[in-house]
């Protein structure tokens, strides 16, 4: 009885484990893989963000370039050592970039949302080794980590959000033209127009008329994008002797205004652009450099002036020399935003070029870049006077075939100071912006008088003008794989004249130096990679 008793228990707990055993291994329903699915709402690469409705895409380049007998992207030899020529200028200059962009679009009841960023890693070899150099003096940036092994930086270039015709953040200005300052090179340093391409802090608004016609407004952030330089030629050393000054430009007070019109078609774009920009001065009594004293705030300052700038832009699509050729050129003028001219992706340059001369040491070539100046006191400029500047830039872009181009550009640009050709007398003679330069310049080149003396025989004109040419030629051997090689040749024609005994920024001697105009050529070459 006992033994079958155990017998039956022994079954019931068997049948028990195998219950549980079999209950266990039942199959679980498993939560459902939500894949990522393309999105087809905006072009090729987007796809939605998963458990959204809004749509991404995550693309950008890598580049690697380098100059030769020039500066960062593509930057002719037109100041600082590679402009002396001395022993501490970088005979070529490398750079690696690889920028990442992210593209982000959601469909509302308003229109598209947008928002887009791009980063971009960097490492260059940056600069010399001249204690005096700019490379070496600091910058923005920290130049020693730029030359380090394993330094770099990543600059930011486009962040914005775009809602309902607004464009909020850091883009493109209003006021520029689709293709900035590459019409068809790929250096940052065509000179002749606006150049943005990096983005500019701005709120600006786009209306849509149908027909491809369209017109922007937008309220840009000057301090970084739009202002050269504005010279107190009272203060002592106000010129120095590469024939530029210090910049004594007051805070900001307000924004630029900007803004558009433009037709899109077929057959290509047609866009006229304008901006106005307020030029301040800091103060009337500064020390050597620009430098505030105890007499400054009491001194008075020079009234603000507004100053503007106007574009027109046209592009030729269609042309009959092959598919996909086109013509792109634009021509600016403005009074007191010169950077509308003489612009590049950083701040404006002042040109500083020494050469061979048939008689003195060498001869030099200057150019001061500035949106005006002024001279405080009896004889005086009465306030600030606007600097004048006008240029013309363009290129023609042929395809030889889907796998080679290449693209013929160039540019002219003006700089003019108010005052006759030769307004370089002292006293009355100095009520003009060019007799205010002309009497600072003489000044600081040791007393030096005009027109005379043992040091030479010069005539005094800030005046000058800069042109361009060059010719780039690419292969695309695949697809998004980019072989390019330019060469540019860059002209300084300065409008001083004859000869003169100064002392030249370091390692320069104090010699006789022939005033002259100055000619450069670059070459750069480089492979990209987009993605």
């Amino acid at each position: 009885m006992i033994t079958a008793r155990s017998l039956i228990l022994g079954s019931a707990a068997g049948l028990m484990a195998l219950s549980s055993a079999q209950a266990a291994d039942l199959p679980v329903k498993a939560k459902a893989v939500e894949y990522v699915r393309i999105c087809s709402l905006y072009g090729a690469g987007f796809f939605f963000i998963p458990g959204t409705d809004t749509c991404i895409k995550i693309g950008g380049y890598l580049r690697a370039d380098v100059t030769f007998n020039g500066g960062a992207h593509g930057a002719p030899a037109w100041n600082g050592d590679l402009g002396q020529q001395n022993r501490y200028r970088d005979y070529f200059l490398g750079r690696s970039r690889m920028a990442l962009t992210v593209d982000t679009r959601t469909a509302t009841e308003y229109g598209v949302v947008r928002t887009f960023g791009q980063g971009d890693f960097q490492f260059q070899n940056f600069g010399s080794t001249n204690p005096g150099s700019f490379a070496t003096t600091g910058t923005s940036l920290n130049s020693a980590l730029l030359s380090t092994a394993g330094g770099g930086y990543v600059a930011v270039e486009y962040l914005f959000i775009q809602f309902a015709g607004f464009t909020f953040g850091k883009s493109s200005s209003a006021y520029s033209t689709p293709w900035n300052g590459f019409p068809g090179n790929i250096n940052s340093s065509l000179l002749g127009g606006n150049n943005t391409d990096t983005g500019v802090n701005n709120i600006q608004y786009t209306a849509q008329f149908g027909n491809g016609v369209s017109a922007s407004i937008g309220l840009d952030d000057p301090t970084v994008w739009n202002r050269t330089a504005v010279y107190n030629l009272g203060i002592p050393s106000a010129i120095g002797a590469n024939g530029t000054g210090s910049n004594v430009y007051a805070g900001m007070h307000s924004p630029d205004i900007v803004g558009n019109i433009r037709v899109d078609q077929a057959w290509g774009l047609f866009q006229l652009s304008a901006a106005a920009h307020e030029v301040s001065g800091t103060y009337n009594t500064l020390a050597a450099g620009g430098v505030p004293n105890n007499l400054s705030e009491i001194s008075g300052h020079p009234e603000s002036k507004w100053g503007g700038s106007v574009m027109a832009a046209l592009q030729i699509k269609n042309l009959p020399t092959g598919a996909g050729d086109d013509i792109k050129f634009d021509v600016s003028y403005a009074k007191g935003t010169t950077k509308n001219v003489i612009a590049t992706s950083g701040t404006s340059p002042n040109f500083a070029m020494f050469g061979s001369s048939g008689f003195g040491y060498q001869s030099v070539g200057f150019g001061a870049t500035t949106d005006g100046v002024y001279m405080p006191g009896a004889g005086g400029t009465g306030g600030i006077v606007l600097t004048t500047a006008w240029g013309v830039r363009g290129a023609f872009n042929h395809n030889w075939s889907p796998y080679w181009s290449t693209s013929l550009f160039g540019s002219y640009s003006a700089v003019r100071y108010d005052g006759g050709t030769n307004d370089n007398l002292l006293g009355a003679g100095t009520t003009t912006a060019k007799g205010a330069y002309c009497a600072a310049f003489a000044a600081s080149h040791s007393g030096q008088a005009l027109n005379g003396n043992n040091a030479g025989n010069y005539t005094c004109n800030p005046d000058f003008n800069v042109s361009q040419l060059g010719i780039v030629t690419r292969w695309t051997p695949v697809k998004n794989l980019t072989f390019s090689g330019e060469v540019q040749w860059f002209h300084l024609d300065q409008k001083m004249s004859g000869s003169s005994v100064f002392t030249a920024t370091a390692p320069k001697p104090n010699a006789l130096y022939e005033f002259k105009n100055q000619d450069t050529v670059l070459l750069q070459l480089r492979a990209q990679r987009n993605f």
